[in-house]
């Protein structure tokens, strides 16, 4: 599961990174790449607080 977590938090990063990139190589329009990084962004932040600053073994 933590291992899911990790790549679809990857997936957010990446669609919140790259749409600005491709934007600025003129190979996407505006609208597009506010849909991708919005999705991307809501993808990251569902995911990514459940496995960053967790520890891999949990102590009680």
């Amino acid at each position: 599961m933590k291992s899911l977590l990790k790549l679809l938090s990857l997936v957010g990063l990446v669609l919140s990174i790259v749409p600005p990139v491709m934007l600025f190589l003129g190979k996407m329009e505006m609208d597009s790449m506010k849909l991708w990084m919005g999705a991307g962004m809501v993808v990251w932040m569902v995911t990514a607080p459940f496995w960053i600053n967790k520890s891999s073994q949990q102590s009680h």
